[in-house]
């Protein structure tokens, strides 16, 4: 869970001991640390949410919700927390149990006091040199976020992908936009053994369609007029870690054949170029379509659905995991409030919870993006929902004014200018926001604009 800048110093400290929370807390901010307590799991879950904390320290036997159950929770809201279990000698089994699960280390009960210091700064320096790393990293894309959840569909999901990370098989993510599909695929990435070897995400839709051929498989010099220097294309790029595709049922059929082989044989035959390429790619789809049923439509090879299809996972959608709402409320808002924490009253959490979310978590970030700009103090007002999806007005229609269909017939082609000089008006001329529309890829949005030499203004 990713939340701007969070304070290296902070330090959530869970147990349900009083007297032991009171002295390792005074140690700690002895040296410096902003100490949060906790008496128990559920108190420290709650905490969690409202974040962040590069590091917490916990004991294992908490009744409610006891310290490997809290270490898991926590991580499906933030894998990146690292965890110090403390436990008493008799219990080592559990506190295995604990480091096979994720934590970052543990420490016998009665702790030493240097011991334990040393330990909590250890895990704050790792932390701060991983999340260095992350921002080198970043940049605009998935890269440096991750998903964020607490409920328990979402918990078994992640627990799959997490178990098929380790093997080399092709995973097909299934979802509706905006539900995360590219940030379970670097999930998977990041727990395999290709870990350190490159993500390549490209989005099939969004590329034209002239242009998909090469930029998927590279070409050689002079393979077609304005290929000046040999170009190495997605997959080559990717080699010998995870190659991402988007969106695949955009993929072109002729292109399909092409991935096919490259799937089957494990080899690459640039544009233009005499000589195939070994490779060594691991490949992830994703796709918002029912790619069976664009099989059955004749417009989805089988073969390669099958061979796409070997380990399925499906997103629900945002308002089918509403225990998933506030944590991501939370973590969006302090993510674009510089890492401030948020209050967010009951009737706002309510009709949160209530919204039907159509564009899933990528709206509900745009929801707290902009109430974090509007706002005056870190409260999400009801009155700060008012742009949101519950709302929003009936969706515009498609009025085409000025054309009548005549008993003697009409042309389809001036029809089909008229819908597309529509469309751009009404999304103000942004191309993707019309492509989404008119449900067509972009590049196909682009190919029918030139073709009836609509002027393209505005934003791509």
């Amino acid at each position: 869970m990713t939340t701007g800048q969070p304070s290296q110093e902070r330090i959530l400290l869970v147990d349900d001991d009083g007297s032991f929370l009171e002295v390792m807390a005074f140690l700690l901010e002895e040296e410096g640390y902003e100490v949060v307590r906790a008496k128990n799991g559920p108190e420290a879950f709650e905490r969690l949410q409202s974040g962040p904390f590069p590091v917490m320290v916990t004991d294992l036997k908490m009744p409610g919700l006891d310290g490997l159950s809290l270490l898991k929770k926590a991580h499906g809201l933030d894998p990146n927390l690292l965890v110090i279990v403390t436990t008493a000698f008799g219990d080592m089994a559990t506190a295995v149990a604990a480091m096979k699960a994720g934590a970052f280390d543990f420490l016998p009960k009665p702790c030493d006091r240097d011991h334990f210091k040393l330990t909590v700064r250890r895990a704050l320096e790792h932390a701060r040199l991983r999340r260095e790393v992350s921002e080198l990293r970043g940049g605009g894309s998935s890269e440096g976020k991750t998903l964020v959840f607490a409920s328990q569909g979402m918990s078994e999901l992640v627990a799959m992908a997490e178990r098929v990370a380790a093997a080399d098989a092709t995973v097909l993510i299934q979802g509706e936009s905006g539900t995360g599909k590219e940030l379970l695929a670097r999930r998977i990435h990041l727990g395999s053994p290709r870990r350190d070897s490159p993500f390549v995400a490209v989005n099939c839709g969004a590329i034209p369609r002239d242009l998909l051929e090469s930029e998927l498989f590279g070409h050689a010099k002079g393979a077609f007029t304005g290929a000046t220097s040999e170009r190495k294309g997605r997959f080559l790029q990717a080699d010998k870690g995870t190659l991402f595709l988007d969106e695949i049922s955009d993929l072109p059929l002729e292109l399909q054949t092409r991935l096919l082989r490259v799937l089957q044989e494990k080899v690459i035959d640039p544009v233009g170029s005499e000589r195939s390429i070994a490779l060594n790619v691991r490949v992830l789809a994703a796709t918002n379509q029912n790619l069976e049923s664009r099989v059955q439509a004749g417009q989805f090879r089988q073969d390669l659905f099958y061979r796409l299809h070997v380990v399925p996972l499906f997103i629900p959608p945002l308002r089918e995991r509403k225990e998933d709402i506030l944590p991501l409320a939370r973590h969006f808002l302090a993510k674009h409030s510089g890492g401030r924490e948020w209050q967010i009253p009951l009737t706002t959490a309510e009709r949160l919870v209530r919204l039907p979310w159509p564009g899933n978590v990528r709206e509900l970030e745009n929801l707290c993006q902009r109430a974090a700009l509007l706002a005056e103090e870190p409260i999400l007002a009801e009155e700060l929902l008012a742009a949101g999806p519950a709302a929003s007005p009936e969706p515009p229609r498609l009025a085409l004014d000025g054309i009548d269909l005549p008993a003697g017939g009409v042309s389809l082609v001036d029809l089909e200018r008229a819908i597309l000089v529509r469309a751009l008006e009404m999304n103000d001329g942004n191309q993707s926001s019309t492509a989404r529309f008119l449900r067509i890829p972009r590049h196909i949005l682009l190919y029918r604009l030139e073709k009836y030499e609509i002027p393209i203004k505005g934003k791509a």
